[in-house]
Formats: C-alpha cells, structure tokens, sequence
C-alpha cells in the first residue's frame, strides 16, 4: 500500500508527476516502471500477499532448455477464480528453489521425477502453488517480466518457510529495536520525564508480548528513516534513555495502518534530545540483545562523516 510523498519537502526520495507510473519508459511504449506513489506502509513479498488475500499462483505450462524457461500462471483465488484472471509469463532458471515439505529441491529433481521435461513444453495442469517473484534481466528486451525465485508445491513447505522467514524477523527487530511514535511527554525535575509512545505494527506478537509493565527498557531517539541517531563506539545503547516501563495497555477501537494499538507509558531519570511529541524512536527491553548496527544503519554522531562510510577520492596519496 502505497501513497505519495506527504511533504515533499522532507521526502527522502524522488517526487514524481503523479501520472509517472503512466509514461513510456525510455523505450517501452505505454509501460511505466516507475510510479509517483513511492512511500510504502505496507511492503509485503508474493506469498505473503497470497496468503492474506486466499490465492494460490496455478501453473499452466513450462517450457524449459537446459534447466531454464518460462512458466505460464495465472494468481487466483484458492477457492475457484470467476475465469477472469490473467495468465503472465514468468522466467526461472537453476538457481530457482523448489520446496516439497521440508525438502529443499532443485529443478533438475523435478526432471528426474518426471514432473517437468528435461527439454520443451508440457502442461501443468494449473498445479497450486505459492510463488517467490522477483526481477532479473531477461533475454529478448522483455525488462517487466518477473523472475521466479522460489516454488512452495504444497502447505507443508509454505508453513516451513513461514516459519523460517518469523524467526529471521524476529532477531533482526531485537538487534534493531522497534519502533514507536511519541503521543505525550510529562516533564519533570533534573531530567526525569515520563514518555507515552505507541508501537509501530506489523512486527511478531511475541515480540510486543516482550514489553511487559515494570521491566527496564531503553528508548533511543530516531529520525523519520528509522535509523538511531547515534550508533558510535558503544552501540545505540550509549545514548539511549534507559528507565522503566510503568503501563502497556492495548488501545481501544479500530487501530490504524502501521499501528500496532500497543501503548507504552515510559519514565526515565534522563531524557535525552529527540524525545518529543510527533516524533519517532525505538524502544527495547533491556533483556535483548546488547548489539552495534551497521555504519550505515545510524546518522553521524558529530564526530564523524559520511566519508567514513563512501570515501572521496581524497583517500589516495598524493606522489
């Protein structure tokens, strides 16, 4: 889901004409590559759209030389399409995963077994599957045509990978802190403030389920990009806001896109610059992971430049 940039101002990428994604890219006549609505709050990949909306990629025919082709599919929905969905012609190759259960195939496996032709073309059947796509440089000019990176053949394989993909999600977010919108801040003596925040959404429950009343936490101001606004020698930590959590209490009524409805009350005996209304950080229990973040995943902290992550040319002596 996506919209246009809503200050463009401020926007950290290209401001488009609205009618962008409608223009001829260089050569492509009536195909748009690049659309103006380029601030995404919801981002999803292929089989997780499929699976939020019941669909289900049928597989109509490969065509295959030398453990490459194309495969005709149509995406419909898993219980019986209205005859109304549109077949695409999509590429893979031998890097292509193939998933069965909680094997991990190859496509000269599926050669083997006799379910796809070693050479030439052999209908499919409108087989269900779910289907990874991606982007890859194809033969014969065609640049919008998508490239299959993995196929899940059955529930078993899809429930697998799902699982996979949450644990993955999982470690990244306690590395990185979630993030969290600023409501209100009650100020006090020498420091001490009381921060009220809400939690983004989309993460795993078992993550929210971390935040618990009482328990220690740190809080790190963010900028609008999400990246902390200092990382340095000690990590985000160094700076962060540490102190405890005295309520976390579920909203009430409908909770808007991007919110989780998860409402944190925070107070720390030292509140640090960037903890304001509006504005946006992160926030951990003090049990996770203590980590640095890449270079490039935190601003300059004043002592340092965007030369130390892309140096000029100015590295190389002078003879």
């Amino acid at each position: 889901r996506a919209f246009l940039p809503p200050d463009p101002t401020i926007s950290s990428v290209p401001v488009l004409p609205v009618n962008n994604k409608e223009k001829d890219a260089n050569h492509r006549r009536g195909v748009g590559v690049a659309p103006a609505e380029n601030h995404v709050l919801l981002l999803e990949d292929e089989p997780s759209y499929c699976q939020r909306e019941a669909m289900v990629w049928k597989l109509k025919e490969v065509e295959i030389k030398n453990h490459e082709g194309t495969i005709i599919a149509s995406r419909e929905p898993k219980q019986g399409g209205d005859g109304k969905a549109v077949e695409e012609t999509l590429t893979f190759d031998a890097a292509t995963r193939v998933w069965r259960g909680r094997e991990y195939l190859r496509i000269e496996h599926l050669i083997d077994e006799g379910a796809w032709p070693a050479e030439g073309k052999r209908s499919l059947g409108s087989q269900a599957v779910q289907l990874g796509i991606t982007w890859k440089p194809t033969s014969g000019g065609v640049f919008t045509r998508f490239h299959i990176s993995d196929i899940w053949l059955d529930d078993a394989a899809m429930q697998n990978a799902t699982l996979h993909q949450t644990e993955t999600h999982k470690a990244f977010m306690r590395s990185r802190w979630l993030p969290a919108w600023i409501d209100a801040v009650e100020y006090g003596k020498f420091g001490r403030a009381t921060v009220t925040a809400t939690l983004f959404g989309g993460m795993d429950p078992s993550l929210y389920a971390d935040f618990k009343k009482g328990i220690t936490a740190l809080m790190n101001p963010v900028e609008n990009t999400l990246k902390h606004t200092e990382g340095g020698s000690a990590g985000p930590t160094q700076m962060a806001a540490r102190g405890k959590l005295l309520d976390v209490t579920q909203l009430p009524g409908e909770i808007p896109l991007g919110s989780s409805g998860i409402q944190i009350r925070f107070e720390t005996d030292l509140i640090t610059e960037g903890m304001r209304p509006t504005r946006i950080v992160r926030v951990r229990p003090a049990d996770w992971p203590d980590v640095h973040v890449p270079r490039e995943e935190h601003l300059s902290d004043g002592a340092s430049s965007i030369e130390e992550r892309f140096p000029t040319p100015a590295i190389f002596p002078k003879y």
